[in-house]
Parts: C-alpha cells; sequence; structure tokens
C-alpha cells in the first residue's frame, strides 16, 4: 500500500460520485478510486457538496447552535439516557447522554414530530432538508464502494429503508443534531479529565464508541472528530474543512455485509484545550443504518467472487447486531479483526462444525449435560433478555400442567409465551426440566442453526434419557 498512499484525506465531490446510464466516466473512476483509497487508509474521506447544499448544511449547523444554547443548563430527569438505554432504532427529540457530555436532538421520519409544542421547545429548523441531503449523498457513497468491490449496482437495497418510507414505516437511518460540552450545560467542565501535558480529553483512553451504521456523515462546527488510520494513528480529520465539505467514514454494519474488505473507523472526539475555543461543537450526523427487520450477509460479495471467510457467510439478524457490544480493541488490528458472535439462521456452517468437533472440553460432556447447559445459557442470555425488555416476569408452568396449556389460545401462558417469542409446541416450563427433544427446539427457536453449530444430533441422546438427566 505504501507506494499508492495519500499524504491526506482524500477529497472528492460528491456530484462525480453520482452514477449514470452507460460507461463510467473518467471522473466517476478517478473518484471512486480516491474515495476507497481514503477509506483504505484513513477510515474516512471528504465529500464536497455543492455551494448550494453547502449553504444549507451552514443554516443547520448555526440553527443547531441557537437550539442548544436556548435551552435549560441542566435538562429533566426523563431528558436523561445513556446510549444503552434506548432502542437502536426508535431514538426521536432530545435527550442527554451524561457518559460524553452530549446533548442530541434526533430526526428519524415516521417517528419524530416536528411541530412545535411550545415556545420554550423549538426543535432545529431545517431538518428534513437536511436528511434528505445526507441520506442522498450516504447513499451515492455507498453505491460507490460496491462499484469499486464489483458488486451489482445498488447492492444493499435489500438492507435500507424504502425510498420514500411506506405508510406507518419509521426510519431506521437517522439524522443526530448534536453539542458536545456546552459552556451552559451544567457540570460539563467538571466533567472533563485534565492530563499532564495540558490538554482535556472527553473519551477516555481505549474507550471508544463504536459506530454501527453502514456509511456516517458528520458536519461541524468546529474540529475534534479524530478517526484511527491503517498505521493505528490518530488523525485529526476534519481540521482543515471547507465551508462546502463534511467527513464520511464507514461503520460497522458496512464491515459485515463486505466480509472485512471496508474496515470501521475507530473513532473519538477530543478537546483539545480551552484556548481552542472548542467548548460547544456542534454537529450534523447523518448514520445510513440497514433495516432493523433484515440481516447482514455477504451474498453480494460471494456472487462477485471476492474470497469470504466461512464466519462472514453467515446471516447476521440485524437487531442483534445492533444490539451486541463491539469491544474496541477488536477494532485496533485490522487484519485480524474477528467477527463477532450472533445466533445465526443458515449458510455454510461446516467450518464452525469442524471447529466444535475439535473442541475436546465440549466433547467430553455428555450430550444431555450439554444441553442443559446450553438450555440455561440461553435462558439468562437471550430468553431473560427479551422478557426484561417488555417488562415480563416469567413464571413457569409445571411440565404435566404446561402439555395442556401450549394447544390452548386462552391458557394462563399464551400471553406471556407469545410475546417473549417462545417456540410452538414445546412446554412453557424451566428449559432445565424441558425433554431432551424439546430442549433441542428451545435452542432452534432463540439461535437457529444451533444444533448444527454445535454438532448435536438426536441420536447422540440416550433413549433412556430423554426426559431426565443423571450427571
Amino acid at each position: 500500500m505504501a507506494g499508492n498512499e495519500l499524504p491526506s484525506l482524500g477529497r472528492v465531490k460528491l456530484s462525480n460520485l453520482v452514477a449514470s446510464e452507460g460507461l463510467p466516466t473518467d471522473s466517476y473512476k478517478l473518484s471512486v478510486s480516491t474515495l476507497c483509497h481514503s477509506l483504505a487508509q484513513y477510515s474516512a474521506a471528504i465529500i464536497q457538496f455543492s455551494s448550494c447544499d453547502g449553504a444549507l448544511l451552514r443554516s443547520g449547523l448555526e440553527s443547531a447552535r441557537l437550539y442548544f444554547h436556548q435551552r435549560p443548563s441542566y435538562p429533566g430527569v426523563d431528558m436523561i439516557h445513556s446510549s444503552e438505554s434506548q432502542e437502536w432504532c426508535r431514538t426521536s427529540g432530545y435527550y442527554v447522554d451524561p457518559e460524553w457530555w452530549q446533548e442530541s436532538y434526533d430526526y428519524r421520519p415516521g417517528l419524530t414530530h416536528l411541530e412545535t409544542v411550545s415556545e420554550m421547545e423549538i426543535p432545529p429548523a431545517g431538518l428534513v432538508d437536511v436528511f434528505k441531503l445526507l441520506a442522498k449523498a450516504a447513499r451515492d457513497v455507498l453505491d460507490a464502494i460496491g462499484f469499486n468491490l464489483n458488486l451489482r449496482s445498488s447492492p444493499f437495497t435489500e438492507i435500507l429503508d424504502s425510498v420514500p418510507l411506506r405508510s406507518r414505516e419509521i426510519s431506521s437511518s437517522v439524522l443526530s443534531v448534536s453539542c458536545h460540552a456546552r459552556p451552559s450545560f451544567h457540570g460539563a467542565h467538571d466533567n472533563l479529565a485534565s492530563h499532564d501535558d495540558g490538554h482535556l480529553t472527553m473519551f477516555p483512553e481505549l474507550d471508544y464508541p463504536n459506530d454501527k451504521s453502514l456509511i456516517s456523515i458528520v458536519k461541524s462546527d468546529k474540529a475534534g472528530l479524530h478517526i484511527r488510520d491503517f498505521h493505528g494513528h490518530w488523525v485529526l480529520v476534519d481540521a482543515d474543512l471547507g465551508p462546502q465539505e463534511a467527513v464520511i467514514y464507514p461503520g460497522l454494519a458496512l464491515y459485515q455485509a463486505t466480509a472485512g474488505y471496508i474496515s470501521p473507523a475507530v473513532q473519538r472526539i477530543e478537546v483539545s484545550n480551552p484556548q481552542g475555543n472548542v467548548y460547544g461543537r456542534s454537529s450534523l450526523i447523518f448514520k445510513l443504518m440497514p433495516k432493523s427487520m433484515t440481516n447482514l450477509n455477504c451474498s453480494e460479495m460471494i456472487a462477485a467472487g471476492h474470497g469470504v471467510e466461512a464466519h462472514f457467510q453467515l446471516p447476521v439478524p440485524v437487531d442483534d447486531f445492533m444490539q451486541r457490544s463491539h469491544p474496541a480493541d477488536q477494532l485496533f488490528n485490522r487484519h485480524t479483526l474477528s467477527n463477532f458472535n450472533f445466533p445465526v439462521q443458515d449458510g455454510s456452517m461446516k467450518s464452525l462444525v469442524r471447529r466444535r468437533k475439535n473442541n475436546s472440553r465440549c466433547k467430553s460432556l455428555p450430550p444431555s449435560k450439554r444441553l442443559r447447559l446450553e438450555a440455561q445459557r440461553v435462558l439468562k442470555d437471550r430468553v431473560q433478555e427479551i422478557a426484561d425488555k417488555k417488562g415480563i416476569k416469567l413464571r413457569f408452568c409445571s411440565l404435566k400442567e404446561c402439555e395442556n396449556h401450549i394447544h390452548s389460545l386462552d391458557s394462563p401462558c399464551a400471553h406471556i409465551r407469545m410475546e417473549i417469542g417462545w417456540p410452538p409446541g414445546v412446554p412453557f416450563v424451566h428449559p432445565h426440566d424441558l425433554p431432551n427433544k424439546a430442549k433441542i427446539g428451545f435452542l432452534e427457536a432463540y439461535e437457529p442453526g444451533w444444533s448444527i453449530t454445535h454438532d448435536m444430533e438426536l441420536s447422540l441422546i440416550e433413549p433412556g434419557h430423554s426426559s431426565q438427566h443423571t450427571d
């Protein structure tokens, strides 16, 4: 890569990334090449909008500044949320994340109502127009990446929202208007941690938020966004942006969908010093997200002839992908960045089966005990999580009485079974007490493909132990 390294982030005119019918133009091929070289080297690039669109972005930033600076110095308790406390595809309106000293207003078409609630609560202006502008730009960038990977045109359409949204649909993508540590925000300065070098940093070392989008676009009024480059160095990517320019970077969802060919940006926001006048850094952040009710898979990469490792060939439910944590240390080694562990639905599992067969610790356990331990794990990690999110307290039936319940729609446990997605035909009893065949049905319901990935076959379960376990 050394011979092709760019001296700085690649700059590309957005108009040159818009695909057209027929053969690609020289300007299109050059722009795509510059974009993808920049993403490979810096995990970011700079896109240049037209003068008219640049004016819209600047107007949006000015509206953001006015919106946050007119707010009270400390928000109400109901406005305080951490980054983990909300459904990823349901954020809307104003909220505060005290962990990062960040205030945000999320605009999500289909969910956010921009009507003025009161004279004291006027949302930022121009959100509809800014959302449309950045959404179109993000899709153009995504298509350009697909072209560079030799994928068919619009390869990611199936995992993106409809354009326009259909009736009652809610956008998975979101436009966040945010402000970091505004001067009038109570406690913002007190919470910033000082370092010996006189600098102030907003994010603790080795504790960076991971962006799970396909593509993100950021336009800020002050520099402060650092992204880790190919060599592991932090690069200030928005230090010299022009009035019509914005930063784009790929997220974890694109990494997954391209089988690791596009590395995700590892980022942090740093406050240099008070004299740098970076308090109250306002930003427009658009995140192009996959639909929640779909899977991330690498079928397009396989169809284009790319080598795809076995673990990338397993479809990953988007909702599970978004809700699971992705440790930052996994993102620092670009070449050995491992895939994340998710329940799988189908696909090639031969290598995973081989790894399971070579696991002597698993092979040493009797099948009945393996089933029992796995059932307890899934109950704790999957079922209980679903119940907690829906405010349901699990009260299991006895095996004998529930044999009749599962055939009735008005049984005492029918509502709970439906709410938590309990598998049909499996008695609603503690998984520890389920017969072995029912245990496998339970495991398959919450982790599709479980029996294949664990090399578990019914023939391995002793007939005499179909209901009881003697370990």
